[in-house]
């Protein structure tokens, strides 16, 4: 007998999107066909999953409690699955994976090079985005895995696989209107006093920059807060102020040439990189085969 689990992919995929036009097109059915599982499901549950109207759709407080379960679901059987063809057959099932711009490139990129010819018949899901939410949407397991910095303080029941270490560094425009004692190393606080910044709005980067700021009695003059780091590295070449982004970012940047980098005095501490996924995924043989296949590529 066939296991079917279309309908609670789909509705994993409507719980996460809340939109059902984006959730037919990722579930390859048609909005109609999403919305007759979706009653299906709510009709065998005795329960609204979702409160929809013309404008909106929102899960209710049974739709949160069957999403729990419904990606347990999915975890356990993709574990058992793969455990029962392991002898017989290559693993296979999908890993969903999210990271900035500049980790796809410059890790994920290799990774996968190495990681595809192993096990062709895994789906990989990558998504891209600010590096901020990382974290969370592992811990909330809208993702299997992703690249992010290291907290100060890791979140119960999350395992953070080093990558690498980043530097966290100011950067000026080569060209603009900014005081010439910007420029003079190395940089201080106080020299940054009134000079407009461009810093993340939150995370890992603007935790340590007010730190540093702190640290030196001086309050910044924030210009602009931006969600990635590669739109620091837009505004700052185009002379809006100075900002602060993990030198691998700038390194990778078209851009690099539109902007100089400073030496500040004290260093912000470095960003450490690294794979974040929940403990309990460990027990999943494809997340363990991605493990792996970074534990390789490290120690070449």
């Amino acid at each position: 007998m066939a296991i079917d689990l279309r309908p609670l992919k789909q509705f994993l995929a409507l719980a996460e999107s809340l939109h059902f036009h984006r959730a037919s097109l990722e579930c390859h059915v048609s909005p109609s066909t999403l919305s007759r599982t979706i009653k299906q499901l709510e009709e065998q549950l005795g329960v609204a999953l979702f409160e929809r109207d013309n404008r909106s759709v929102s899960l209710t407080a049974q739709g949160q409690k069957f999403q729990s379960y419904a990606k347990d679901a999915l975890s356990q059987w993709g574990i058992i699955h793969n455990e029962l063809l392991n002898e017989t057959q290559e693993l296979q099932g999908s890993l969903s994976i999210y990271c900035s711009v500049t980790a796809s490139y410059s890790f994920v990129y290799e990774i996968l090079k190495q990681f595809r010819p192993k096990y062709p018949h895994i789906e990989i899901k990558l998504h891209t985005g600010d590096p901020e939410p990382a974290i969370q949407r592992v811990l909330s397991e809208q993702e299997d895995l992703a690249m992010a910095a290291k907290p100060d303080s890791l979140p119960v029941g999350l395992a953070f696989q080093p990558i690498a270490i980043s530097p966290l560094v100011f950067i000026a425009p080569i060209k603009s209107s900014l005081p010439d004692h910007v420029y003079k190393q190395p940089l201080t606080a106080s020299a940054l006093e009134g000079v407009p910044m461009i810093v993340q709005e939150k995370g890992v980067a603007r935790k340590r920059l007010d730190v540093w700021f702190q640290a030196g009695n001086t309050k910044p003059k924030i210009y602009a807060q931006v969600a990635g780091n590669e739109a620091i590295v837009s505004m700052v070449s185009l002379g809006f102020g100075v900002g602060v982004v993990p030198a691998i970012v700038l390194e990778n940047s078209p851009l690099a040439g539109s902007v100089q980098r400073l030496n500040a005095t004290p260093e912000l501490e470095p960003y450490h990189v690294g794979l974040c996924l929940l403990e309990k995924k460990l027990k999943n043989p494809l997340v363990h085969a991605f493990c792996n296949q970074l534990q390789e590529m490290l120690s070449e």
